[in-house]
């Protein structure tokens, strides 16, 4: 059963209604289920077309916002992404590069003669090494200390080798690149 009231076309339709229906010349309108007029609600100053001739281009322009911030998001992401890959594959050729000279280092090691009563003259500190093709761009360095020790007659060297691959420029630098590869030689 509808609520044919005024106060019910005031809630339904608002005061202007409750207003117009209060002035009829009986002063009062009694309305009934079965032949209740069809009364038309005015329509909303805020939803009529007339309003809303901005509010296409308002919405468009802030989608466009939107999209133009989405698409600097992911840039930025995939530029971070590349330089993470490209530190990852320069670690690596660095970790090479050490390990480079640790291999100089012992090439050189069992090129002296067994028992030998001498270190390796090469044992030093700080001895640069030159490295090619794809690990040319590291220096790297190679410090060396022996230890001696007499087992049965013969003498034993232990050599302790690290080797430190790094990039040009400073720690902290985009670029810089730093790896350590230690290992230890007996002859």
């Amino acid at each position: 059963m509808k609520n044919n009231s005024p106060i019910g076309l005031k809630r339904a339709c608002g005061s202007a209604i409750y207003r117009a229906i209060n002035r009829a010349p009986t002063g009062r309108v009694a309305l009934r289920n079965d032949a209740a007029p069809k009364v038309r609600c005015p329509q909303s100053s805020v939803l009529s077309p007339q309003s809303s001739k901005g509010f296409s281009l308002v919405t468009a322009i802030f989608l466009l916002v939107v999209i133009a911030a989405l698409g600097a998001f992911a840039l930025t992401l995939s530029n971070t992404q590349t330089q993470s890959q490209t530190l990852d594959v320069r670690g690596a050729r660095a970790y090479q590069a050490a390990l480079a000279g640790i291999e100089w280092a012992a090439f050189h090691v069992s090129q002296e003669a067994a028992s030998s009563p001498a270190a390796w003259a090469g044992c030093l500190p700080g001895q640069a090494v030159t490295t090619g093709g794809m690990l040319a761009d590291f220096a790297v360095t190679v410090n060396c200390s022996a230890v001696s020790a007499v087992e049965a007659g013969s003498t034993l060297w232990i050599y302790d080798v690290s080797a430190v691959a790094v990039t040009g420029g400073n720690p902290g630098d985009l670029n810089y690149v730093e790896q350590v590869a230690t290992a230890k030689l007996g002859r």
